[in-house]
């Protein structure tokens, strides 16, 4: 039987970011998903932990998987940001161990105009592209936590939830 790969696909651009006037705190997926792509909005995955674990992190209800105005809420709400780290690249499905050709965000220039003071990656797929075309430029080191695709299935919801609230407890506002 013979088995074929699926082929890769250039895709972008990807999501606009997502924050309001300022944000203390810029969380950084990778690549938006194909879900995420058809939702037009990220973390669209059903089965991703981002949202409920947001959700808990801020003491916010978890918003239905379709209720993006919810979802933008949590990060408004807060003093966060989201955005990914790649705004192109050749990728198989879904998988960030495909990507290649990758052509950055302009990530720099969005701490720079949010005044962002810490930098969140989701996952070590993001955290490598920002060390290698974000962080040279602004100075500030991201912390690289563990990723909330369902493909981490290592890392439990409490556990998940125990890493994220750590990280990003002194970043949260309540604005509103």
């Amino acid at each position: 039987m013979e088995r074929t790969k699926t082929a890769y696909t250039h895709v972008g651009p990807g999501l606009p970011p997502l924050h309001g006037d300022r944000a203390g705190a810029l969380i950084l997926g990778s690549f938006p998903s194909p879900k995420s792509r058809e939702q037009g909005f990220f973390y669209g995955h059903p089965q991703n932990r981002f949202w409920p674990l947001m959700a808990a992190v801020t003491g916010e209800p978890v918003p239905a998987w379709g209720d993006i105005e919810a979802k933008k809420a949590i990060i408004l709400c807060h003093g966060l940001a989201v955005w990914d780290t790649i705004g192109a690249c050749d990728i198989r499905g879904a998988s960030d161990a495909s990507i290649r050709n990758v052509e950055p965000n302009d990530v720099a220039a969005l701490i720079r105009r949010l005044g962002v003071r810490a930098v969140f990656c989701n996952g070590a797929a993001s955290g490598r592209v920002y060390a290698r075309y974000a962080q040279p430029l602004t100075g500030l080191e991201a912390t690289v936590l563990p990723s909330t695709s369902p493909a981490n299935a290592a890392w439990s919801m409490a556990r998940l939830e125990e890493a994220w609230g750590a990280a990003l407890a002194p970043f949260l506002q309540r604005n509103g």
